[in-house]
């Protein structure tokens, strides 16, 4: 399968799947409650299915634009009813009814990661690696606070964190407050320090925030496991296998200049995208000399090199490296909640901080960004793939949340202020509430889209 068709086949999965779970909590908490459903469509546009059910005659659709889906429910606000169906009508039934409806579908979105992750935590246990720091880069923010290589972050700013994520997460959250940021580090005697890393002006702290740039503007990295320059798979027709290259091959310089890992070797490759490289490699024991016409791509605006190959294995991370636990059904039901409960947060922070101007909006993503991320995870393996949707499946339950008048969120609102009311909203204010709703979501797609258009053609 070509790169394209697994990224549109991933993507297409994916949506349909999240997209049935989310239109299913509507349509199940509906039925419950004494709603006529008329129809559940997956996809938009022309029928590409449609299944007839035995109650209520709800029409079962799957239609060509795989782009989202809607539960359609009587309502006199859409047509004439019959006076026998009238008490089913969703504009009849009463406030909570239709809250609990439309709370239904973001709700379950999110058991459907739960479970997800409850799956994963029970058949894989959870592994965390320890923020051990690497190489500081020279004259870095870090480096002029006192930080060093081969420390641990134990703290942010005053929290502990055990876990690379954690620190991520940690140091996003430290960078767009106030004030410098304060790394608790603990080197390899046991020693204990603070570094204060000073952050500058809001627009440097912003600048931190874009896509790939946080660690590496303060001039952090993690220590990296040990990857032989060792290949194990060329992909047929890429610049490596059209040099000759093998799996089992070892790489041994590129341009004269000695690769000591698979990084280094990666490093390399990207600095030179679209230019010939001497490669001298060993196979069998035999040493020999070729020439690799390297191909690139573009990365978050970034033109990069690419020889299309992946490494032999890894010798893994030094002893101590990796905590792993292995959980039971309760520990790993816990640890999903909690979990869901810390990227949902996380999600709310990040965007509540974007429309206070303190995180790039560069990081809002779009269809392009999502398909790529889809068909890289589902390259990776099954297990990559849960975790995209995992991730996606929380995202779209808090998207729907929001309160803009044409998502769930919204709608509830509306629903709120009804019942306060005693009366239902004019259709004036019905309307210019669906008008307000329908242009802050085309602004939201456009900036997400321009993002996705951006980081592909620069």
């Amino acid at each position: 399968m070509s790169q394209f068709a697994l990224h549109l086949a991933a993507f297409v999965l994916a949506v349909c799947l999240l997209v049935a779970v989310h239109e299913f909590g509507h349509f199940w908490v509906a039925r419950r409650l004494g709603f006529k459903v008329l129809r559940f469509s997956v996809g938009f546009g022309r029928p590409l299915w449609t299944r007839v059910g035995k109650v209520d005659g709800t029409e079962f659709v799957l239609a060509a634009v795989p782009l989202g889906g809607y539960v359609k429910m009587l309502d006199e606000r859409e047509g004439p009813v019959a006076a026998a169906e009238l008490p089913r009508a969703f504009n009849r039934r009463p406030p909570w009814q239709r809250i609990a409806v439309l709370l239904a579908g973001p709700a379950f979105n999110f058991i459907f990661a739960i479970v997800l992750l409850t799956g994963m935590l029970l058949v894989s246990g959870s592994t965390e690696i320890r923020p051990v720091l690497g190489p500081v880069a020279a004259q870095s923010r870090a480096a002029l606070a006192g930080v060093r290589a081969g420390e641990e972050i134990i703290g942010v700013n005053g929290k502990p964190v055990a876990s690379e994520r954690a620190v991520w997460v940690a140091v996003l959250d430290g960078i767009t407050g106030h004030g410098p940021l304060q790394l608790q580090l603990r080197d390899a005697s046991g020693q204990v320090h603070t570094a204060s890393i000073e952050m500058g002006t809001g627009a440097q702290r912003r600048a931190l925030t874009e896509p790939a740039t946080l660690l590496a503007g303060l001039g952090l990295r993690f220590q990296e496991p040990n990857i032989p320059a060792v290949l194990g798979t060329v992909d047929a027709g890429g610049p490596a296998a059209l040099a000759g290259l093998q799996p089992g091959d070892t790489l041994l310089s590129i341009n004269g200049e000695p690769l000591k890992d698979f990084l280094a070797l990666v490093a390399l490759v990207r600095a030179h995208p679209d230019q010939n490289l001497n490669v001298r490699y060993r196979r069998q024991g035999v040493e020999a000399t070729t020439r690799i016409a390297v191909g690139s791509v573009l990365q978050d605006g970034q033109r990069i090199g690419r020889i299309r190959v992946t490494p032999a294995h890894v010798d893994g991370y030094p002893p101590g490296m990796l905590r792993h636990i292995t959980l039971g059904p309760l520990g790993a039901l816990s640890g999903a909640v909690r979990e869901a409960w810390n990227m949902t947060a996380f999600q709310a922070r990040m965007l509540w901080r974007m429309l206070a101007g303190d995180v790039s909006v560069k990081n809002l993503s779009g269809p392009l960004t999502i398909a790529q991320l889809a068909g890289d995870s589902a390259a990776a393996g099954p297990g990559a793939f849960l975790e995209f949707l995992v991730l996606i499946s929380l995202a779209l339950g808090f998207m729907n949340l929001l309160p803009i008048p044409v998502l769930d969120g919204g709608q509830v609102i509306m629903q709120i202020i009804e019942w306060l009311k005693g009366s239902p909203l004019s259709e004036r204010a019905q309307l210019a509430g669906q008008q307000m709703g329908i242009a802050l979501v085309v602004l939201l797609l456009s900036v997400a889209l321009y993002n996705d258009i951006a980081r592909q053609f620069g």
